[in-house]
């Protein structure tokens, strides 16, 4: 077994190649395996039975839960949450007999993204700041920031705020979180938050 720097914890059950960079306060746990060269920001939590191909790329604060598969090409910012046994892909038509390796598309998961448990993620997409990717989704094409995403192929449903709140706007295209309080406009089919100075008190009915 190796030895790893007190900074941060890996599991003796887990492996991490050569190369590796670990943030301080990481946890890796049970029977995951970091490849060599990927870089694990700090206050990271990595789950029992992860894999995190060479080159992956996470930021600060990112949790994955158990049995999740994190490919060559991934690349995940801050506060992302990648939920149980989700899947990224990295090439868009493997084939056994063809070798793809060089091949691999970069796929890019903005801060404070959620991808739900059992969630598969095709290569090549941006998951916008904030989206938010329902439990068994198939995301085939890139999604706004802050959607929320269901079914397979995934579609859009509605918004969601950075709590994780689905959000209900007024007919002035305001809403507001329940539990942050935080208002957020809907204009033009994007949603950004807002100081709520600009709604329209007469016409509101949430």
């Amino acid at each position: 077994m190796k030895n790893h720097p007190a900074d941060y914890f890996v599991h003796e059950t887990a492996i991490v190649d050569d190369r590796c960079i670990i943030g301080t306060g990481t946890m890796v746990w049970h029977f995951s395996h970091l490849m060599t060269d990927c870089v694990i920001g700090e206050n990271c939590i990595i789950g029992q039975n992860v894999f995190v191909g060479s080159g992956v790329r996470m930021g600060n604060n990112v949790k994955v839960q158990n049995n999740v598969s994190v490919y060559s090409g991934v690349i995940c910012e801050d506060d992302v949450f990648l939920g149980p046994s989700m899947v990224f892909t990295n090439v868009i038509n493997p084939r056994s007999a063809v070798i793809r390796k060089g091949q691999y598309a970069t796929t890019l998961v903005r801060k404070g993204a959620t991808i739900g448990a059992n969630a598969t993620i095709v290569c090549g997409v941006e998951i916008g700041e904030f989206a938010f990717i329902g439990a068994g989704a198939v995301v085939t094409r890139s999604v706004a920031p802050y959607a929320l995403m269901v079914g397979n192929p995934a579609r859009q449903t509605g918004w969601m705020s950075e709590y994780g709140h689905r959000l209900h706007f007024d007919k002035s295209g305001h809403a507001q979180c329940p539990e942050s309080k935080q208002w957020y406009a809907l204009k033009e089919g994007k949603v950004a938050k807002s100081d709520g100075s600009e709604r329209s008190p007469s016409i509101i009915q949430l």
